[in-house]
């Protein structure tokens, strides 16, 4: 069956990879055995879920896409599939994920590997500051002028969470940080599960220009674990309205964040010449709430909480080089987001006049070089459903094995380096 298909090489790609040029590259192994080994940019896409999910994550049918596995036989089953839902231009990598390594490419561990190794290249390079589980301890037993503002999603908080936290989901964070922590002496905390969310919220702070003293809790739930400390279950703190002064202030900030990192900006004119390409890929989404998206949103728009979208571009965005359009309500959130996607490497774009979009979005008509949601038969509708050998995040739940989590901190230490070695990232920090 692989006869059918081309096959690209290591090469091929990185050279693709570092002209910014579109490609999906997808791993279509079950998610426990992609996070054993796979390539920095690699998306997991299995087998089970081309049918279900393809269209989704990937827009444009045009789009290049290679796929790979590690000798299990499922790449050309998958590039197929791939096929028989209209995308043209499939491939398979010569050699698959063996080849990948013969050729000297760079192997990573782990999910969301973009998104972690772009947190320590942050850190590294901007020495974000931040305090250890016991010096935040500490703070909180002197009742200290000290907020800790968790940026996680609200059920990984509801799951646990440091004792007398907020739930502030990490888009959040500049727009509400002033409300929360209206008194400049205010030391304001910032954590995670582990480092990722922490370091990118922490310094959105500090790129933000927040008065406040701001630290992220270094290695987050882990460090606070390994530290024998105490962990809260079943909050349910969440942060509240924003004052009109206050929103605009945060948004005049991120604004100008977002300006710095190279964030351009959409008019309505403009994102139909972006709909009209059949050229490029243009992601849509919305990085506001899950609840406000649900409340009203524009046509076409995803949703995708501008902090989840910027640890997880991996799955939000699996084809490399496409073009990112983001809106929000307020300034804030999409600017912001927009301002780490931009230096992620990717073309971003936010849209600011939201009301006269409504229009035409709606006189948009379908484009036939869309991919569109298919109707599942019988067996791919039995394989969709059918339970995903999911990987077990060492940060993820209670009770992990201390290993485990020191493990997974001794990992993340190393991935600058690693960045070096593949050097197909692209990153820039400002």
């Amino acid at each position: 069956m692989s006869t059918l298909f081309p096959t690209r090489t290591f090469h091929d790609l990185r050279q693709t990879l570092l002209a910014r040029q579109e490609i999906a590259l997808l791993d279509v192994r079950e998610e426990d055995v992609f996070a054993r080994a796979h390539p920095l940019f690699a998306a997991n896409l299995p087998l089970a879920r081309i049918a279900p999910d393809a269209w989704l994550r990937i827009p444009r049918l045009a789009t290049e896409i290679v796929v790979y596995d590690d000798g299990e036989g499922l790449a050309s089953t998958a590039a197929l599939a791939l096929r028989q839902l209209g995308y043209s231009r499939v491939s398979l990598l010569a050699g698959g994920l063996q080849g990948w390594c013969d050729a000297g490419g760079e192997i990573f561990i782990d999910v969301n590997v973009p998104s972690k190794a772009f947190g320590e290249l942050v850190e590294s390079q901007r020495h974000t500051p931040s305090l250890s589980a016991q010096e935040v301890q500490t703070l909180l037993d002197r009742k200290a002028n000290v907020v800790v503002l968790d940026a996680r999603r609200f059920d990984e908080y509801r799951t646990m969470n440091i004792p007398g936290s907020i739930s502030v989901p990490g888009a959040e964070l500049v727009l509400r940080a002033r409300s929360l922590a209206p008194d400049p002496a205010t030391h304001v905390i910032v954590n995670c599960a582990g480092r990722t969310r922490s370091i990118i919220g922490t310094q959105s702070l500090v790129n933000a220009g927040l008065p406040n003293p701001v630290a992220a809790l270094r290695n987050g739930t882990i460090g606070w674990t390994l530290e024998g400390q105490v962990l809260e279950r079943g909050a349910n703190r969440r942060f509240g309205a924003v004052a009109p002064a206050l929103r605009a202030q945060a948004a005049t900030s991120a604004r100008s964040v977002a300006d710095k990192a190279g964030v351009s900006r959409v008019d309505v004119s403009a994102l139909a010449r972006f709909l009209d390409e059949s050229a490029r890929t243009t992601y849509l989404l919305d990085v506001r709430t899950p609840e406000e998206f649900a409340t009203s949103h524009l046509p076409g728009f995803r949703s995708a909480p501008g902090g989840q979208l910027v640890q997880e571009t991996d799955v939000t965005l699996p084809v490399r080089g496409a073009r990112v359009v983001l809106t929000d309500d307020d300034g804030v959130r999409a600017n912001m987001t927009g301002s780490w996607l931009a230096q992620m490497g990717w073309e971003v774009w936010v849209l600011d006049d939201v009301r006269e979009a409504q229009s035409t979005l709606r006189a948009v008509g379908a484009r036939p070089w869309l991919a569109t949601e298919p109707t599942l038969t019988a067996e791919q509708s039995a394989l969709a459903a059918m339970p995903a050998r999911r990987y077990r995040r060492p940060y993820e739940g209670t009770n992990n094995p201390r290993e485990a989590m020191q493990g997974y901190l001794d990992w993340e230490y190393g991935l600058v380096a690693q960045l070096a070695r593949d050097g197909t990232h692209g990153f820039k920090v400002i």
